[in-house]
């Protein structure tokens, strides 16, 4: 996709069609997101909301996860500014993660659970929600609010909002371009109020970019969605879709800190074809993720009396897509006798079975070829010196170097729904409040893996369309049912509330091969408690808070994934919260203080029979599975937002965590699982902090902030340390109004993220860290009719 002057040309004939008859005495203005920090007012729990400052600190070509890493408590790492990897992106709230390794931290939209962060059928939010559509961003820290629906919250929930449409009918066309090739064009058509009662709007973006570092990637995303609010007398009813289809060429993390000294800006997958696969095992544009989501809901809001209210929704999400890479060899599943490679010559798909062995290169009839006795390779790359097999000059003249396409196909599909009371009544005089609600849910997600001969290894990585291989294909049904009930009682200025939640989930495992056993779980947790205060003071706007929780992950299907493995001990992971917070919200300042500890007591971990440690746990063939460690975490957040006058505000947070693993208690499988009790959480930065700047006029408008990101271990030894690092992204814009009685608003926004160009390691996993994003430019036109 190019943006050229037709492009744009014809969005804005579209747009000038469309507002053919505007409403001449009202201008329409965005839903704009708060101007100053909402802090959760009346909860037990500390929580935060995005701001409009901090999201003109992001381009809307990057993706909706970036508007939450000034937050307190939470930092946000992705492969590049404009969030094009999936693969490398990481999400940490106080101690939690959600990364490639693990997903302990909830995501809902406007309330709707996400269906997972998993990267094999899981989609976080950026995969529902153009940035330019988003409405709100709460994240909650470390306890949800108790009517939150996910399984993954171990650590809180981050729920984003859309936007609903305007009153007034408005056309949006924006025209976007960034370095390394980014181009984005997005068009919004707002009904305005229309039958008396009901508004709404389509959006349409197309986006693309290259990677930052070989600038070969070739990324690129389509964007549909649409919303509809209608409002009746008693209530609203809303229904929203998406479609979000993306193709991403993926990063590849480093394995050693000596790797980022020496290659500080290097991921070491390569942007040209070589012909020879050891190599080309590294090129970029082989490791891919595609994916396609579609989200549908829709929900209602009803006070049905004075004192009761009853909301509900039924949704439906739809995922499919595949991770892509490519393997030097191909797999020898089929035994040929003395004909040569059917994998190579092609022929019939085997469907199962197992692995014989790989084969290399092969002669002109398609027989494997074995390299020449005592050569040694000279080829090295980030995997090291290459082994003789892999190098064509230890095989004769007119041998044939072959490769895989392997491609590992997700699906997965699920519908649900939600019911939630509220009623308001008094007991003895005093003011209470009565909630509960369901959540039902029937997902099935299904997985495949299949490889493909790579057409012709010399010259680059096309590839059959038939696959030589359907490695194996199973099925995941899971069903969800939750329930909750939450009294809170006020006596003069100070509200308790007392809660109860639980989730019942049922998983299985179906072998559509039939080689391996299908398996089930029950996931259920045990009744889960809550309990929370909070005093408004006799100071005007201040409130002590005070909060405990104890918070659930349902077993997932990954687990499931092991076939033959014991399963019959395993419990749900659980985690407790505890919060102490003091927050005030005035006219021009809004401050929070709050303590928090977190115990993560239940961890499930795997082992196989391989293992020194296994007499006490190994049944199955393939290992176990058991409950034990987890991570104790506490700190302080504090945060202070500002307006200086009605032009300048400031902002400020600091976060300080001590984040570290507790031990199985056994010192035999702690060494196999290389925990050393007490050591720091990986990627778990020591402290965070953030300040910024942002001014506010008439016509121009800017802001400039700075992150400290302290030191974060990247291994379980803590012997590789992730040094602390500063970035700075900085933002200019211009607003004109009345420019031209057919426009109600021209909008031009200039955003440099890494404004000093920081080199930095970002997201974290064990054993491996990213290379995080240079300083990246990006500027956007909009234009409202």
């Amino acid at each position: 996709m190019t943006i050229t002057k037709k492009h744009l040309a014809s969005a804005i004939s579209l747009a000038t069609a469309m507002t053919a008859n505007p409403l001449l005495a009202q201008q329409a203005t965005d839903e704009k997101l708060e101007e100053v920090l909402v802090l959760g007012s009346g909860t037990a729990f500390n929580s935060s909301s995005v701001t409009e400052p901090m999201r003109k600190q992001q381009s809307t070509m990057t993706s909706v996860n970036a508007l939450i890493d000034n937050l307190p408590g939470v930092s946000v790492n992705e492969g590049d500014t404009y969030g094009f990897d999936d693969w490398s992106t990481n999400i940490t709230v106080r101690g939690f993660t959600t990364s490639l390794d693990e997903q302990q931290i909830g995501t809902t939209i406007d309330g709707i659970p996400n269906g997972g962060s998993n990267y094999g059928g899981g989609s976080k939010a950026n995969r529902f929600i153009d940035p330019a559509n988003i409405g709100g961003i709460e994240v909650s820290q470390g306890t949800a609010d108790i009517a939150s629906r996910s399984h993954e919250a171990l650590g809180g929930t981050i729920d984003y909002r859309t936007d609903d449409p305007l009153d007034v009918r408005r056309s949006r066309a924006e025209v976007s371009m960034g370095e390394f090739d980014a181009q984005r064009l997005y068009f919004r058509y707002d009904t305005g109020i229309f039958a008396g009662n009901t508004k709404a709007w389509v959006s349409y973006s197309t986006q693309e970019a290259t990677d930052w570092i070989t600038e070969t990637a070739e990324n690129e995303r389509e964007h549909i969605a649409a919303k509809l609010v209608s409002t009746l007398e008693r209530g609203t009813i809303k229904a929203y879709v998406s479609y979000d289809d993306i193709h991403e060429d993926n990063y590849q993390r480093v394995y050693t800190d000596a790797q980022f000294e020496r290659f500080p800006e290097d991921d070491f997958l390569t942007g040209e074809w070589t012909g020879i696969p050891y190599i080309d095992q590294l090129y970029r544009r082989g490791w891919s993720t595609l994916r396609e989501n579609t989200l549908a809901y829709a929900q209602f809001d009803f006070d049905l009396t004075e004192s009761f209210n009853l909301e509900g929704g039924v949704y439906y999400h739809g995922n499919e897509g595949r991770g892509d890479w490519v393997p030097p060899y191909l797999v020898d599943v089929t035994n040929d006798g003395t004909d040569g490679q059917s994998e190579f010559l092609g022929g019939a798909t085997a469907m199962g079975g197992a692995a014989a062995g790989q084969f290399f290169f092969v002669d002109a009839d398609g027989n494997a070829l074995a390299p020449s006795t005592g050569c040694e390779s000279d080829i090295v790359t980030i995997y090291g010196q290459a082994e003789p097999q892999y190098d064509p000059a230890c095989y004769p003249a007119g041998a044939i170097p072959v490769m895989s396409y392997r491609h590992t196909h997700y699906e997965k599909e699920r519908s649900g729904l939600t019911l939630d009371f509220t009623h308001n009544g008094e007991i003895a005089g005093l003011q209470n409040e009565l909630r509960g609600g369901i959540w039902y849910e029937d997902a099935t997600r299904d997985e495949h893996r299949d490889w493909h001969k790579i057409t012709d290894a010399t010259r680059g990585h096309g590839f059959d369309s038939k696959p030589y291989w359907v490695q194996y294909d199973r099925s995941y049904p899971q069903e969800t049912t939750k329930w909750y009930l939450q009294d809170s009682l006020t006596i003069d200025a100070v509200t308790l509330s007392l809660g109860a939640k639980q989730f019942l989930v049922d998983v299985e495992r179906e072998d559509l091969f039939g080689e391996s056993s299908n398996a089930a779980i029950d996931s259920d947790s045990d009744v889960l408690l809550s309990a929370g205060l909070v005093w408004e003071t006799a100071l005007d706007g201040t409130e002590v808070f005070a909060g405990y929780a104890e918070n659930f992950k349902a077993i997932g299907d990954s687990i499931l994934e092991r076939p033959d493995s014991d399963l019959d001990n395993i419990e749900p992971e659980t985690s407790e919260s505890i919060e102490l917070g003091l927050r005030y919200s005035g006219d021009t300042l809004s401050a929070t203080a709050t303590y928090f500890q977190n115990d993560f007591d239940n961890r499930i971990i795997f082992l196989d029979n391989s293992t020194a440690a296994g007499p006490n746990y190994l049944i199955g063939t393939n290992g176990s599975y058991f409950n034990a460690g987890g991570i104790e975490s506490d700190g302080i957040e504090l945060l202070v937002n500002y307006d200086i006058n009605a032009a300048f505000s400031l902002y400020a947070s600091y976060t300080m965590i001590d984040a570290t693993y507790i031990g199985t208690g056994d010192k035999a499988v702690d060494a196999e699982q290389e925990l050393v009790p007490g050591n720091d959480v990986v990627g778990i930065a020591d402290q965070l902090f953030v300040a910024g700047l942002d001014w506010n006029g008439e016509l121009l408008y800017g802001g400039i902030s700075a992150k400290l990101t302290g030191d974060r271990y990247v291994d379980l030894a803590n012997t590789w340390v992730a040094d602390s690092y500063v970035v700075a992204d900085a933002y200019l814009g211009l607003n004109l109004v009345d420019v031209n009685p057919a426009l109600s608003g021209i909008n031009l926004n200039l955003v440099v993220n890494n404004l000093f160009d920081e080199d930095y390691l970002g997201t974290v996993v064990s054993g491996g860290a990213w290379i995080g994003a240079p300083r990246t430019a990006s500027l956007s036109a909009t234009v409202d009719f």
